[in-house]
């Protein structure tokens, strides 16, 4: 069924294919937009950031973080809820990202910052977030792109590691971009709808994992991205799914291969390996692997393309958002769907 492109659009409605295949547009075009917006140069008189979001508006601060561990000149932390740690004060940049501006954990984190006299800065389409930035007199940078929030992840994202980079505390990844970009239309030439299950790696991976109870691992560059397939399985596939990360799986997780056997028996582990994580590390998974198969769980192992530590991330991410697509299309089920979280919303609205 999945090399039946009527098909997969009819269970598609609302597009969410186009959403997955412009990742490498997306990046391309917020990249310049945040490089070449006027932001204070103060913004970059900072000790720590702290980019504050929820959900697919939060993805993009988790791959920024990850990427700057071994490059940025400060730290990089990803607040999910409605609090900010204690030691923010008028050094620390706050970035509140939130794709429809209306993010209740979001708003609350910004407001905070702001009482705090932390500097800030607002990464929306609108909303409440762009109204409050404005009543602070926070710079704003708009999305400017219409889709669910974790289907413009390239704008959370370049918006983000952009504006760093403006401001003086990223370096300037111009060279990885379009080394990352390359090959994400590269990969995308071979994993795409119209290209046949066999010889569609992503169409493949869809295939072995339908029906299973999927968990994602990476190392320190790709938990990060291993948490944003759990998001797209849980968003677009409607399927339980998990993620973690090496080496703490190994001091832990390791351990909890035996019950309970009906689980387990479902389980499927996808590795995310990066070629620029240290040697130890794909040893660990080598091991590791060889353990889970030994209890009976079956594993897949995804090799990042590229030789950036950007490209990798970035190249990651988008196979993933088409296994996710395929998965979604298997089960049967619209992928922008978000019926369970609107009444989550209500819910709360209504309390």
């Amino acid at each position: 069924m999945l090399d039946d492109v009527e098909l997969l659009s009819a269970l598609d409605p609302q597009g969410m294919y186009r959403h997955i295949a412009a990742l490498p547009q997306q990046c391309t075009n917020a990249w310049k937009r945040g490089l070449s917006a006027s932001l204070p140069p103060e913004l970059g008189d900072i000790d720590a950031v702290i980019i504050a979001g929820m959900g697919g508006s939060a993805i993009g601060g988790d791959l920024v973080a990850s990427l700057l561990r071994d490059s940025g000149s400060v730290p990089v932390v990803v607040e999910r809820g409605y609090d900010i740690p204690a030691w923010v004060d008028a050094d620390t940049l706050v970035i509140g990202s939130s794709y429809s501006g209306n993010t209740e954990e979001t708003l609350s984190a910004f407001s905070q910052a702001h009482e705090k006299g932390a500097k800030l800065l607002a990464i929306t389409t609108g909303g409440r977030l762009e109204k409050l930035a404005g009543e602070f007199g926070a710079p704003i940078l708009n999305i400017g792109y219409e889709s669910p929030p974790r289907g413009a992840l390239g704008y959370s994202f370049s918006l983000i590691l952009a504006s760093l980079a403006k401001i003086g505390v990223a370096p300037d990844f111009s060279i990885d971009m379009e080394e990352a970009v390359g090959v994400m239309e590269e990969m995308q030439r071979g994993i795409g709808r119209e290209v046949p299950e066999d010889r569609n790696a992503a169409k493949q991976l869809a295939v072995e994992i339908s029906g299973k109870f999927p968990m994602v691992m990476g190392g320190p560059l790709l938990a990060a991205v291993a948490r944003r397939w759990k998001g797209q399985f849980n968003e677009n596939s409607k399927t339980w799914a998990q993620f973690d990360e090496l080496p703490e799986w190994d001091h832990n997780g390791i351990l909890g291969l035996k019950f309970p056997k009906p689980v387990l028996e479902k389980a499927f582990v996808v590795y995310l390996d990066a070629p620029s994580d240290r040697e130890r590390i794909r040893l660990r998974w080598d091991i590791s692997r060889k353990i889970m198969e030994g209890a009976g769980i079956q594993t897949y192992t995804f090799r990042a393309l590229g030789k950036s530590p950007l490209a990798q991330m970035l190249s990651a991410v988008h196979f993933g958002d088409f296994v996710s697509f395929y998965l979604a299309a298997l089960n049967g089920v619209n992928p922008t769907e978000m019926e369970a979280i609107e009444d989550l919303k209500k819910e709360l609205a209504e309390r």
